[in-house]
């Protein structure tokens, strides 16, 4: 019997062949594998900064040494990356003000146009011949478990995974970091609380190369725990459980969040029944234009209210979890007074932007209130008391053996809370609350188009969400 004669006229699926995946893997590795005179050039710049940072070094303290870290050390890393990361080791006989002194001045002499950031201490950041380099400070420590800070562990990370990673699975590193960028899942920042570089490493060594950690990843059922060493002493509560090889008592998977996990899920499955290349692609939506705005909320006929401010003056990993907060708070708020929430999101740049959308937009004046059954006396007798004699409420009534009254309800539409002192009660991130103390917008329903000149791509992946 042909194809065509199949029932219902319907054709065969076709099927996915080890060629197939092959093909597109072969694609997608020539695309990112760096190539002699990128690897030449980097190699060059990271042994002239590495060697100019511990002379300085050395003049400073004669036990401080220099370590190449990261994914550049690690030969894992993809064509384009520009990131060079250059730690400076002290001797634990230096003390933290100390570090963070000598720390700033080997920066400065490695990188004299560089700036200085912070993360747990200050480093000092900047660029050489097209690569971002990073000079970081740290103490030199027998083992991982003895660290000050964070950045102690990432030296031990590096070791752990040079005895590891062979040129075959250094390859599959990459094609792996590669598919998390393209389906929006690569970056342990608190923005997209996804697969770390580290993270991808371990979990390409613990399957054994991409396509194994794929057709694993299809079938995890979270919590997925994972113990490289076999040494873990805690317990974690996450959807994806590593233990740090380095240290027992970490999840190197800690800040993967439910959706990420899923997300991974969600294309490993489809890369396996359908390989393709533009599944390491990022896809960025077309930005949203007005007109198309309105038609979605014209369409989904719900209520989108929006609360926008400037952006508390904080890097990204301070800013999003006090997003995120709010975002609950309001959601909350939002909820209890009857306004049932449908769906939310928080989105920032210059100006945030809390965008809750809204199933009910308009509550009656009045709100029923259950009191206690009546045959429980003292709070049945208190309950009665409190409303018998107030002239704005309906009742009290019994009504199932229980008094009900009907009260005035605080808020009839969502705008007259977002746009009331009640708002400041639901608990928001300080820095967050702040800004909305100093001014806010409320904007509601077609109003929401005042966010397209900030947020057109952003309103984009909201209206046409996507795994």
């Amino acid at each position: 019997m042909s194809k065509e004669d199949t029932e219902c006229g319907e054709h065969e699926p076709t099927r996915m062949t080890d060629d197939d995946v092959e093909s597109v893997i072969a694609e997608v590795y020539d695309r990112i594998e760096p190539d002699t005179a990128e690897r030449a050039t980097l190699r060059d710049v990271a042994t002239k900064l590495s060697s100019r940072a511990e002379s300085a070094a050395r003049e400073r303290c004669p036990d401080a040494d220099v370590l190449q870290v990261g994914s550049t050390a690690r030969d894992t890393w993809i064509s384009g990356d520009r990131d060079i990361d250059i730690f400076v080791r002290f001797p634990p006989t230096v003390d933290r003000e100390a570090l963070e002194q000598y720390g700033l001045e080997v920066g400065h002499e490695t990188l004299p146009d560089g700036h200085e950031e912070y993360a747990e201490h200050p480093y000092v950041k900047g660029t050489v011949e097209g690569f971002d380099i990073d000079v970081v400070p740290c103490f030199r420590l027998e083992s991982a478990t003895e660290i000050r800070s964070a950045v102690d562990r990432t030296p031990f990370h590096t070791q752990y995974l040079e005895q590891r990673l062979d040129d075959e699975l250094a390859a599959d590193v990459r094609l792996t970091k590669q598919f998390l960028k393209g389906i929006g899942a690569y970056g342990s920042d608190l923005r997209t609380r996804g697969f770390s570089g580290y993270l991808t490493e371990l979990l390409v060594c613990e399957y054994g190369g991409f396509r194994p950690l794929l057709e694993a990843a299809a079938d995890w059922q979270p919590p997925v725990e994972l113990d490289p060493e076999d040494h873990g002493r805690e317990t974690f509560a996450d959807p994806l459980v590593v233990i740090d090889p380095t240290d027992p008592e970490r999840n190197v998977a800690a800040v993967c969040s439910a959706e990420n996990v899923a997300r991974f899920q969600h294309y490993a499955r489809e890369f396996l029944e359908e390989p393709r290349v533009e599944l390491f692609e990022p896809d960025e939506p077309e930005p949203l234009t007005k007109a198309e705005l309105c038609s979605h909320v014209e369409r989904r006929a719900t209520t989108p209210v929006v609360i926008q401010f400037v952006a508390p003056d904080l890097v990204d990993d301070q800013l999003y979890p006090q997003l995120q907060k709010s975002l609950d708070g309001i959601t909350s708020g939002l909820d209890d007074r009857g306004f049932d929430v449908l769906r939310a999101t928080a989105m920032a740049d210059e100006t945030a932007a809390i965008l809750v959308e809204l199933a009910v937009s308009e509550r009656p004046a009045v709100e029923r209130h259950e009191g206690p059954p009546v045959h429980v006396r003292t709070h049945a007798e208190g309950f009665y008391e409190t409303y018998a004699d107030d002239p704005e409420a309906y009742g009290p009534f019994i009504e199932d053996g229980r008094y009900v009254t009907e009260r005035p309800r605080e808020f009839t539409t969502a705008r007259e809370f977002l746009e009331s002192d009640r708002l400041f009660d639901v608990g928001l991130g300080a820095h967050v609350e702040t800004a909305l103390e100093d001014e806010y917008t409320v904007l509601v329903g077609e109003e929401i188009t005042a966010l397209l000149d900030a947020f057109e791509t952003e309103l984009s992946r909201y209206f046409d969400p996507r795994p």
